[in-house]
């Protein structure tokens, strides 16, 4: 029980799967198909949806059909739907599918940074910063993402002092949220806890999101470490999808199905309807032609759900 007590009333998921998951899946799917998985997202009771990125096509051909699929939703007007951008080309074509949420990326690994976007932190910051005025100054949301924050796979570790000052800039600049990632799953329960609990207590605790990685099976240890230190934010992705391209190891994301679950068992609110979300794996699961990770869902199909 006592522990219980410290958990939030309520946490938010914000929902990845359609542009974090997608883009490292070997099947590209079809507009339809993307279309049908954020629409069923947002029945299932997901407020926010990561749609998809706007980014070159070279360097992720997953993610070239993202203005048609913005254009084909169809849009709750209680749900956030957001899109990633990695320059001003990337915000240009944004709000030309009229995106009001977008959201912003850098490492706080100088090495990540250059194998992801090849510029160094400092040349990120500058271009975020153009991003993000320009951004607001057309009405709409950012959310900022630091990557490699408890462990880079070229670097080692990463000192946390670095993920602060990166925090401060991006919250300097305008962006309402940080979403702190441990990218390659090198985080232990200890570690995440000490490091939310600082972010929290330099940002407020409406400033700041995870986004953790289920590489070594810790994501669900680590999630619950930082909600007791009072993150109240969570990114997750359908099935449990994703990766990262550029760094080594990174395995999917942490299951929307299962922190909801992990969630629900433990008395937390999140106005998400698990049934649906295992449907939803289901198809997906179909569309791609590739096994999922959630272990609820592989449990759920082996019918003990």
């Amino acid at each position: 029980m006592g522990a219980a007590a410290q958990l939030p009333k309520h946490v938010n998921i914000v929902e990845v799967g359609p542009r974090d998951g997608l883009q490292n899946e070997r099947v590209r799917l079809t507009v339809a198909q993307k279309v049908r998985l954020v629409d069923d997202l947002t029945a299932a009771g997901i407020r926010d949806i990561e749609v998809g990125s706007f980014v070159h096509p070279k360097w992720i051909p997953q993610m070239a059909d993202t203005a048609a699929v913005f254009d084909s939703i169809r849009r709750d007007p209680d749900v956030n739907y957001w899109a990633l951008v990695p320059n001003m080309r990337g915000l240009e074509s944004a709000l030309a599918s009229t995106v009001s949420h977008v959201a912003v990326f850098l490492s706080s690994s100088e090495t990540h940074n250059m194998r992801n976007i090849n510029r160094t932190i400092a040349e990120s910051t500058e271009i975020i910063r153009e991003v993000v005025d320009a951004a607001r100054s057309e009405g709409c949301t950012v959310r900022g993402y630091i990557s490699t924050v408890f462990g880079c796979p070229y670097e080692g570790d990463v000192d946390f002092d670095r993920v602060l000052s990166i925090g401060a800039s991006l919250l300097d600049m305008g962006v309402s949220q940080l979403s702190i990632g441990d990218t390659t799953g090198m985080g232990t329960p200890l570690q995440v806890r000490d490091g939310c609990a600082r972010a929290i207590e330099e940002f407020g605790t409406e400033a700041l999101a995870l986004h953790l990685h289920d590489t070594r099976g810790l994501a669900l240890a680590n999630a619950l470490m930082a909600l007791e230190v009072g993150v109240t934010v969570l990114d997750a992705s359908i099935g449990g999808m994703g990766g990262c391209p550029y760094a080594p190891g990174a395995s999917g994301n942490v299951g929307t199905e299962d922190v909801v679950n992990m969630l629900d068992a433990s008395g937390v609110e999140t106005g998400i309807d698990i049934a649906a979300l295992l449907r939803i794996s289901r198809q997906l699961e179909l569309d791609c032609g590739a096994t999922l990770n959630s272990r609820y869902y592989r449990y759920s199909q082996a019918g003990a759900v």
